[in-house]
């Protein structure tokens, strides 16, 4: 008797994880008319760096708003409509309540649920030791061309020669480039706020620290393919001749 198993050659797909980095836009205001206006304003300074980037929308800041106050709630279709006439690829979102879910769902975006669900602490439980997690630190010693994507996802990313216009690199600590860096660098990609860029020529398209960005226009003449740092104080990117 024939079997009813499908039978299969070589297998044609799988399934794998894989950490991504992604970026993630947080709403922190129910007000439609302020999140168009600084979103149009964010995009306004480096379009090509947003451009068909994949990004995850935030929403715990605003899952608590009440569905039938229209002054205290976000339109989601409304917003992700916005994101995608700006060249943006909306695909998921995060946190949300389940009419904001239902929403995100009718407009083809996919839910990450928390995976870290908290508990309430005890009183009497003791705090944890915190245990840093070891430090990993990536060195490229290849020129970095346009396309081409480099990221450390622990420790610190070194480049030992050029960042081309086109490229990126990312790092969950710090990057140090001992060449010239015209392309993107992005330090801290996890929320390090302590994390630091360092370049012996600086020239980049955009840089940014812990979501915090600048762009290629708005770098200081005096240091412009000088060696420099690029770190985070008082939320604002700062750079200073190193």
């Amino acid at each position: 008797m024939p079997s009813l198993s499908p039978t299969y050659g070589a297998p044609a797909l799988e399934f794998k994880g894989n950490l991504l980095t992604l970026m993630v836009l947080h709403l922190l205001d129910h007000d439609n008319e302020k999140i168009a206006e600084q979103l149009a304003d964010k995009i306004s300074k480096a379009p090509g760096f947003f451009q068909n980037a994949p990004v995850i929308i935030d929403l715990h800041a605003v899952q608590d708003e009440q569905a039938d106050d229209d002054d205290k709630s976000v339109d989601l279709s409304e917003l992700v409509g916005l994101m995608r006439r700006y060249g943006l690829i909306p695909v998921a979102v995060r946190g949300g309540n389940p009419l904001q879910h239902e929403t995100a769902l009718s407009v083809n975006l996919g839910i990450l649920t928390d995976t870290k669900p908290l508990r309430p602490k005890s009183s009497t439980e003791p705090e944890p030791a915190e245990v840093s997690a070891p430090s990993m630190t990536k060195i490229i010693t290849q020129p970095i061309r346009s396309g081409q994507q480099v990221v450390a996802l622990q420790g610190d990313l070194i480049v030992l020669s050029t960042v081309s216009h086109g490229a990126e690199i990312l790092a969950h600590r710090h990057i140090h480039v001992y060449g010239t860096l015209r392309g993107r660098a992005l330090a801290g990609v996890n929320g390090d706020t302590d994390a630091r860029i360092f370049c012996q020529h600086l020239d980049a398209e955009l840089l940014s620290i812990a979501g915090q960005y600048q762009v290629n226009e708005d770098l200081p003449d005096a240091l412009r393919n000088k060696s420099a740092q690029i770190y985070l104080a008082e939320n604002a990117l700062k750079i200073e001749p190193l």
